[in-house]
């Protein structure tokens, strides 16, 4: 029996374990790797390529849906499946687009858990029963309505939205430059350019719209570089 290979994508270090402890009981699955951020998830995944990467969404220095966007890319084999604490149907259609297989809130149980890695790796959809039923409500409600089922985002580059995390975790100019391997001057323009796109004027401004958009956690906290 071939097994599913999976990395697991989560920062907190008892989820996480609690994640692997669940799937090594399991002779059809193999863990094959561990990340404790976005940016590491992409790494490894691009030197692993699982079949599976369950992932949470707040992540620190990328978040899942960057993570997410740049592992499809790069090994469009991989399936994503979301694994997270927000069930906000926006942080649902934000994943769906781009690109999650599936979707699971993390109250769900460890069986809901093991199914819907399965259907993923065979290349089917899977979202939990809750989002699912939330999902065609809305898709109903649009129908009726004759309004569009998603409003389209003010899209960002990967550059702008790494920059934008990095910006609102509290990391200075200099500091996003040496983790993105890029200069501060480049830095600087990628900052101007998301206040521009976002109508945002400063650096409290991005943060608050990181955190109101999921981009980061709340509890984030960091000396903010102006």
């Amino acid at each position: 029996m071939k097994r599913i290979t999976v990395l697991l994508a989560e920062d907190h270090a008892i989820v996480r374990e609690g994640l692997r402890s669940l799937l090594d009981l399991r002779d059809d699955f193999e863990v094959v790797g561990e990340a404790t951020s976005g940016r590491e998830a992409v790494e490894l995944a691009r030197k692993l390529r699982p079949a599976v990467v369950v992932m949470d969404i707040a992540m620190p220095l990328l978040n899942g849906f960057e993570a997410t966007r740049q592992i499809l890319h790069d090994v469009p084999g991989t399936k994503i499946l979301v694994l997270s604490a927000h069930s906000d149907d926006e942080y649902v259609a934000h994943m769906a687009e781009v690109g999650a297989s599936g979707y699971l809130e993390k109250q769900n149980s460890g069986q809901v858990l093991v199914q819907a890695i399965q259907e993923v790796a065979k290349g089917n959809s899977y979202f939990s029963p809750a989002v699912t039923k939330r999902m065609q409500a809305a898709a109903r409600q649009a129908r009726d309505s004759g309004a569009p089922f998603a409003k389209p985002k003010t899209s960002l580059t990967p550059r702008e939205a790494e920059v934008l995390q990095l910006v609102a975790e509290g990391a200075a100019n200099k500091q996003v430059a040496a983790a993105l391997g890029i200069s501060i001057k480049t830095v600087e323009k990628h900052r101007q350019q998301l206040m521009d796109k976002l109508n945002i004027h400063d650096t409290a401004g991005l943060t608050r719209h990181a955190i109101a958009t999921g981009v980061i956690e709340n509890s984030i906290q960091g000396t903010v570089d102006h």
